[in-house]
């Protein structure tokens, strides 16, 4: 794994959520991860919720089927989720993001909740969920395995798992781990980024079998230019925008750079992004 030259803590992940909040709701919405295009003309909602949609697919998640969404951001896919029927609990580390998901009120037909604390410690009941979620958040975790242990702990025998994962290539040359992958762990509160390989290893280790993985970097990478552009005429229009990005105690500013970072990533193959399925044995 390339992981951060800083230790990241729980509650530097916290911080950059909560610090961020506001140009996070933004410039990203009330999704806070990546889109998946599949014709290309989609708008970037339109291709949020395709992401959405196909990681519902994977978990089988349907009416009644108990679903944890670990790191679940503003709860936007857990109250979608919920809509259909399902009954989810979501769980974010970030205060800022709680209040937000706390705010809204459950869809007709489903059950929603929301907790707020850290994954890797979380007291919710053993074999209570029928599917579980990541979408983006394992990659803020500083142990990976007690993710994986903590998830197979939650599910129910059969139960899945769904990942969606920022990856690091799995032949990624050196200059690109010290001047991109690196900087991207650290600007972004990743304590590591992971290979394919190595989550699968992981995720075997906690007692689960892979049952699908699929490479859609190539569907999500449209994400990052169309970020970097409502990045962009934010910093021209909007005074609070370079207010922030000048004010000197603001330890999450960098992150406007970590965008280009991303982007370039993708481009020269560096990054990946992957989505596993896997079921608990």
């Amino acid at each position: 794994m390339i992981s951060s030259r800083i230790e990241i803590s729980r509650e530097a992940v916290a911080s950059h959520y909560d610090e961020l909040d506001h140009f996070y709701r933004d410039v990203w919405g009330e999704h806070v991860h990546h889109g998946l295009w599949l014709r290309g003309s989609e708008t970037r909602e339109e291709a949020v919720l395709q992401l959405v949609e196909f990681v519902a697919e994977q978990g089988k998640i349907s009416p009644g089927r108990r679903v944890c969404d670990i790191g679940c951001g503003y709860g936007a896919t857990a109250r979608l989720l919920a809509a259909r029927g399902a009954e989810v609990t979501g769980v974010t580390v970030s205060p800022a993001q709680f209040a937000v998901a706390e705010r809204y009120q459950a869809p007709a037909g489903g059950k929603l909740a929301f907790v707020l604390g850290d994954w890797l410690s979380n007291e919710l009941p053993a074999s209570c969920f029928d599917a579980a979620i990541a979408i983006e958040s394992s990659e803020h975790m500083p142990d990976k395995g007690a993710f994986f242990a903590q998830a197979h702990r939650v599910l129910h025998a059969d139960g899945r798992l769904v990942v969606c994962a920022w990856l690091a290539a799995e032949n990624a040359s050196k200059r690109a781990e010290r001047w991109l992958l690196e900087p991207i762990c650290r600007e972004g509160r990743m304590p590591h980024l992971g290979t394919a390989s190595e989550y699968q290893s992981l995720a075997v280790s906690a007692g689960f079998d892979l049952q699908n993985f699929e490479d859609i970097t190539h569907g999500v990478s449209r994400t990052w230019p169309a970020i970097a552009h409502r990045l962009a005429v934010k910093l021209f229009t909007s005074p609070r925008y370079l207010r922030f990005l000048f004010k000197q105690h603001a330890r999450n500013r960098v992150f406007a750079l970590t965008t280009l970072r991303i982007w370039i990533a993708y481009r020269i193959g560096a990054m990946r992004y992957g989505v596993f399925t896997f079921v608990k044995r």
